[in-house]
């Protein structure tokens, strides 16, 4: 890539810092959800809402509409229905399952966003080589401290265009999610 002389030192100094960082296991007490949801085709985009106290997550995408439970990974409802998908102009979309009466917000590729803060932690996303983004969690700020130490290089998107990443309103579950793919991080338990 041609240096980008328009950049100052800073910024130079920045883009080296998140190139040179490697993606690491997200730190304690963070920790995978159940499993990795792959291969889901379309993604549009995600929402959070909750049910007796556990965070649920609402996957739309050009096939339907996906609801997963935050901590365990498990598909708690399916909607194939392929214009369920698809945010209403308020970037949202109809809750299906156990919260088929609400309206979920909405974060993705029609917009919207999600939470980058949460009792401590933050999320940043960074393209210190566009179109790859990184997605960085930090317990202050990725722009001052060590690697591994107050920030870590947790996502990587080389394969997958990416559609949101944040926290659920809880702070209990960290989600970033791709054209292609969902990847949860909980803090909750079982």
């Amino acid at each position: 890539m041609p240096e980008d002389l328009s950049l100052t030192d800073h910024q130079l100094g920045l883009r080296a810092r998140f190139l040179a960082a490697p993606t690491v296991a997200a730190p304690e007490p963070w920790r995978p959800s159940g499993h990795h949801v792959s291969a889901v085709g379309g993604l549009l985009g995600v929402g959070f809402a909750s049910d007796s106290g556990r965070d649920l997550l609402l996957v739309a995408s050009t096939r339907g509409l996906g609801l997963l439970d935050t901590v365990t990974g498990e598909r708690l409802a399916r909607d194939r229905e392929p214009d369920s998908g698809w945010p209403d102009d308020d970037l949202t979309c109809p809750g299906i399952g156990p919260i088929a009466r609400r309206r979920v917000p909405m974060a993705g590729l029609m917009g919207g966003g999600l939470h980058t803060g949460a009792e401590g932690w933050s999320v940043d996303v960074v393209s210190p080589d566009w179109p790859h983004e990184r997605v960085l969690l930090s317990t202050g700020s990725p722009y001052e401290g060590a690697h591994g130490e107050t920030w870590w290089h947790v996502f990587h998107s080389r394969h997958s265009a990416l559609r949101a990443a944040g926290f659920s309103p809880s702070g209990l579950t960290l989600v970033v999610a791709t054209s292609s793919d969902v990847t949860l991080w909980t803090r909750a338990h079982c």
